[in-house]
């Protein structure tokens, strides 16, 4: 019987973190060919060398991009990110919207609110409400998702 193959700790840990760089084989650097400490996995640090490359050896824009395997806009992208946020800039986000960014909670609680004293309100009236009282009238289908979240938040049974 053959033996499991054992992960390398390292690389599960920057993939935990969201930090494992999907192509590692991309980046030619010298400093991550000839250095055990440079690790092509993990891709903070080849984010980072590539800025300071650029910054502080003075390697263009161009030959970094080519010698990391990204783009020029990945690497001016990356070079913002760092001046503006620092290190933590360089870490991979989340992509798209982060979760409803109309129906706040105040307007959840409202919404049930009125549902609690009048159960017989249709969605339609909910929205007209929302728009007299917030100034706004979110989608329907909109607030139907808030609402099922919130009744699932609530009773974890449904």
């Amino acid at each position: 019987m053959a033996k499991a193959k054992r992960q390398d700790p390292k690389r599960e840990a920057l993939a935990q973190d969201g930090a494992l760089n999907p192509h590692p084989e991309a980046v030619r650097d010298a400093l991550f060919a000839g250095n055990p400490f440079f690790d092509p996995n993990d891709l903070l640090q080849v984010r980072y060398e590539m800025v300071r490359r650029h910054k502080v050896d003075g390697l263009s824009i161009s030959d970094v991009a080519e010698n990391f395997g990204v783009s020029r806009p990945t690497f001016y992208k990356s070079r913002n990110a760092l001046e503006i946020a620092g290190l933590s800039g360089l870490l991979p986000r989340q992509r798209g919207p982060k979760g409803g960014h109309k129906i706040s909670a105040e307007v959840l609680a409202f919404i049930v609110e009125l549902k609690a004293g009048r159960p017989e309100v249709t969605a339609q009236q909910c929205l007209d409400a929302i728009e007299t009282r917030f100034g706004f009238k979110p989608h329907r289908r909109s607030l139907e998702r808030a609402l099922a979240g919130k009744k699932k938040r609530l009773n974890p049974a449904i």
